[in-house]
């Protein structure tokens, strides 16, 4: 008997959309061995740490789910997958700080009764299962166990033991090893065309190989990038008002992206509007614009992630650390900054933007995150200890 899934693994030939697994290669080899075989499960719970590659896999897992041509990786099923605009691939983060909300997972279980939209079956993928509260998980557990038919769950944690008992039995586990950063940035690489340079930077900011390129296949989301690197740039420079306009600019960059999936949002409604009722479609443009709230949460959890990068560079050149440079395209940011500040004042400045992410995920609204955040930051790097 497996102890886990993946122990049972056998050899075979992988789908391309289960190529970005190679880093992974127990995990692909199982899936495509599932997928081959016809049995695909309808629940499988995913194990590792953060980067370990869970979102790759659970975006691959959707591709050969709704791809009419064993996911391929390229035709318009699978592109809509890897821009997370496909109607019949949900994801789910908690809607509260302390976990999900059970208005959140009936929504969820409204919505896998309904027929899929363009694809044969469905996949809802849900972030930090451990997450799942006793009564949010309680509300589940029989759709889990007894789903409509084509609908099929991920669910990812850190472990299998922050996650409910009753929720671990009904899923298979897939455990994920630890990828080392070296391996990470060459399965960017390959996935992207890009240099190591760029890899490094994207991995910092996404923590995933498949995020990675994502990011770097998105002039906009690399716009936002840019958008923090300057506003930091310029802090010490700036007053109140000028870093209010950063701010705001940043915000406004971080929501670019989100233009393409809201249009994509409102072309899913009114395929379905023909044959749904009012509190169904009602239920699901609550549902869209929690899904648009949540992208935009993430869109600024990536810009704190580049803040944060940046001012470990910063730390790092402070310190004269034998280290590679993140951000090797903001060496001379990185150099001012650090010229201009001591190791003390960088260190509290990463505190204010692990602060910010906190306030984040309290639902403190993007604009004051970033505002707050920016002035912090300013204010730590402009005063020494001994001057408090």
């Amino acid at each position: 008997m497996c102890a886990t899934a993946a122990d049972c693994v056998a050899s075979t030939v992988s789908p391309q959309a289960l190529q970005v697994l190679d880093q992974q290669p127990r995990v692909r080899d199982y899936l495509a061995k599932a997928y081959g075989e016809g049995r695909i499960s309808h629940a499988y719970l995913f194990v590792g740490a953060p980067g370990s590659g869970m979102h790759d896999a659970a975006r691959a897992l959707a591709q050969l789910i709704v791809c009419p041509h064993g996911g391929d990786a390229s035709c318009d099923e699978c592109i809509r997958v890897a821009h997370r605009t496909h109607p019949d691939v949900r994801y789910l983060k908690p809607e509260s700080a302390t976990g999900y909300l059970v208005s959140q997972v009936r929504e969820l279980i409204d919505d896998a009764a309904l027929a899929p939209v363009r694809a044969k079956g469905k996949l809802y993928i849900l972030d930090d299962a451990g997450l799942l509260r006793d009564a949010s998980a309680n509300a589940l557990l029989k759709t889990i166990e007894e789903p409509p038919r084509g609908v099929h769950f991920v669910l990812m944690a850190r472990s299998a033991a922050a996650v409910l008992p009753t929720i671990v039995s009904r899923c298979q586990q897939l455990p994920f090893r630890v990828v080392s950063p070296g391996v990470a940035e060459r399965a960017v690489e390959l996935a992207s065309g890009s240099c190591g340079g760029d890899a490094r930077i994207a991995l910092a900011v996404t923590g995933s190989p498949g995020r990675a390129a994502e990011f770097l296949a998105s002039p906009d989301r690399q716009q936002a990038r840019r958008e923090v690197v300057r506003a930091l740039d310029e802090l010490a420079r700036d007053d109140m008002w000028d870093v209010l306009i950063s701010a705001r600019r940043i915000v406004d960059a971080v929501r670019v992206p989100l233009d393409e999936y809201k249009l994509s949002q409102q072309a899913s409604l009114k395929e379905r509007a023909d044959y749904l009722a009012p509190p169904a479609m009602r239920r699901i443009e609550a549902a869209n614009k929690r899904e648009l709230t949540a992208r935009q949460r993430s869109g600024m959890m990536e810009a704190l992630a580049v803040a944060e990068s940046l001012l470990r560079d910063v730390l790092i050149r402070r310190e004269g650390v034998d280290e590679s440079l993140v951000n090797e395209d903001a060496a001379d940011v990185v150099d001012r900054m650090a010229q201009a500040s001591t190791s003390e004042a960088v260190i509290r400045a990463l505190g204010c933007v692990s602060g910010a992410a906190c306030d984040l995920a309290h639902n403190v609204t993007p604009q004051l995150v970033m505002e707050t955040m920016l002035l912090s930051v300013k204010e730590a790097l402009a005063c020494p200890p001994s001057y408090r």
